[in-house]
This record gives C-alpha cells, structure tokens and sequence, in this order.
C-alpha cells in the first residue's frame, strides 16, 4: 500500500504552486499586459490550436466549470474572437473557431509569453536552464504519465556528468525491472571509469539522448582491437520507450564505427532484454554466442551478437 503523503509534502507542493503563479504573474488581474485573465488566456490558447472545437472539449482539457468557460465564450463571441457553427453530429453542441482578430490578438499574446519567459531564462547558464527544463518535465510525466511527449529527442555527445548519471541510472532501472543487485552498478561504474580513463575520441564515443533537456538514454563505442568495436550500455529511461530512442543511438553508434574504419561491431547482452535484442537485430547484428552464467544476483543467459560492418 502506497502510503499517504505527508503533511511537509503536501505544504511543498503547495508552495511551489504560489511561487510558479507568482514567478509568471499570473496573479495580476491581466495576463502579460493584455485584456485577458489567466483562464482566458488559456482558452484562447486551445482555440488557437484547432481549426474548431467544443466548448466541452476546452473544459475538459482545462478542467474548467462549464458555467465560467460559458462566460468566457460569450464574452470572446462580443468581441469577434470566435464564431460559432453547430456541431453536424449534435446540433445543441457548437464548434467554435477563431476569427482573424481572434487570431490577432492570440499572436499578440503568444509573443508577449515568448518574450517574458525568454527574459526569465535570460540570465542562467545554458546547463541551468537544461536542468530547470528537465525538472518540468519530470513534473508533467510524474503527475501524468500517461499524456504524450511533446518534444523532439536530441543525441548529443557526453560531457562532464553523464558518465556518473549513466552509472546511476544503469543501477536504478536493472535493479527496478530485473531485480539485478548493485555489483551491476559497480560493473558499469568500472566500464565507465575505464571509459574516461582511456577515452580517445578519435576512435571512441558515448551519445547521451536528451528529451526537453534531460537525459533519458545512452549508448557507448568503445575500442575492442584495431578491427573490432564495442557496442556498450544502451540504456532508454521508461519515460522515452517508443519513441525510437534506442533504435537512433544504435544506428548512431554503427555509422560511427564505420567511420572509423572499424570492420565489426560486437556487444554482450542479456536473453531477458528482449526489446533491446529486437533493436538489434533489426540493425542487422545475429547472435553469435550464448552462456549461461549466474551475475548480478540472478540466474542469466548471456550472449555475443555481432555485425559485420
């Protein structure tokens, strides 16, 4: 049983919530020096994301009371921002549009909210901002999981930090989803170790995948031999699976070692990690070697797939 929050937890939340309203000046009577208030400004912003659409759809969306949002239609409708059609399939229910001014006066409002949250973000470091980015997204995915990822995933070189996070990160998800205990995370901790230690960039490489700033995946090219490369640490946070995450860093990761020349690319995997053996298969790798071993607090069978190159 999940417990029930704390007393502190909730007061946290609850202040974070004043001071977010604050920071954004939504508690000013109008919103970013227009005529609008908060709600309106929200509405408008749902009208201008479809050609049509209900006002039960905005309320939904909002989780505003029908009778408020039923003002502020009728208040948009006085001012041509929007007109009114019936909905075909239910003509008691009215698809509403924006008009040209309506349209006017959301681009108004659209770059006012550029430009302030541009200023706002103005003064911290790109690093900064990276994490404050990922920090929202971290909120949105925990209070609805369920919503789509709205941003596109970028693949980026390592920098200072990410070996430690990929180490983190290794023995959080294979210790949550396999049951595997810690000497996984210290086997990763000595791969990554090693990695920076003996790093040659003219041969070797570790793509980070970062979505709205934060990293959600990882893979590394590291040197076997002068002929053969290593595939290593392929990790996709659950938040980013399905959207090509590990299917993109593999890819990523044979275009490089084909770059340099190499002329095979081999990896040791796992006969439980069936949606990563499918990512590689899929790029053309065939399973060479399977053994059974006992690791990492488990029974496993291990395995060498390799792909000429």
């Amino acid at each position: 049983m999940i417990p029930a929050p704390s007393d502190s937890q909730v007061a946290a939340v609850r202040a974070f919530n004043r001071f977010y309203t604050r920071k954004l000046g939504a508690l000013d009577q109008h919103l970013l020096d227009s005529p609008f208030s908060l709600a309106e400004a929200r509405v408008l912003y749902e009208l201008a994301q479809s050609d049509a659409i209900s006002a039960k759809e905005i309320g939904l969306s909002l989780g505003l009371d029908a009778g408020y949002l039923s003002r502020i239609v009728q208040s948009f409708d006085e001012k041509g921002l929007i007109s009114r059609t019936p909905l075909p399939s239910d003509r008691r229910q009215q698809q509403l549009s924006l008009t040209a001014k309506g349209r006017q006066a959301y681009a108004r409002l659209d770059r006012s909210s550029q430009k302030e949250i541009a200023a706002m973000l103005a003064p911290l470091a790109s690093s900064v901002r990276d994490r404050l980015v990922g920090a929202m997204t971290t909120i949105e995915t925990t209070l609805e999981p369920q919503q789509p990822l709205r941003s596109p995933v970028l693949l980026r070189s390592h920098r200072p930090g990410d070996i430690g996070w990929v180490v983190s990160r290794h023995g959080a998800v294979y210790a949550e989803e396999y049951g595997w205990d810690i000497s996984f995370e210290a086997l990763v901790a000595e791969i990554g170790a090693q990695f920076i230690k003996s790093y040659d960039p003219a041969r070797e490489h570790c793509w980070i995948a970062e979505l709205t700033g934060e990293p959600v995946g990882s893979i590394f090219l590291v040197k076997g031999s002068d002929d053969v490369a290593k595939l290593r640490l392929l990790l996709v946070e659950k938040k980013a699976r399905g959207l090509g995450v590990g299917r993109a860093l593999t890819e990523q990761c044979i275009r490089f070692a084909r770059e340099k020349n190499y002329n095979k690319l081999v990896l040791w995997t796992q006969s439980i990690l069936t949606a990563a053996r499918d990512i590689y298969a899929r790029a053309g790798f065939r399973k060479v070697a399977e053994e059974p071993h006992a690791s990492f607090g488990v029974e496993l069978m291990g395995e060498t797939w390799e792909l000429e190159l």
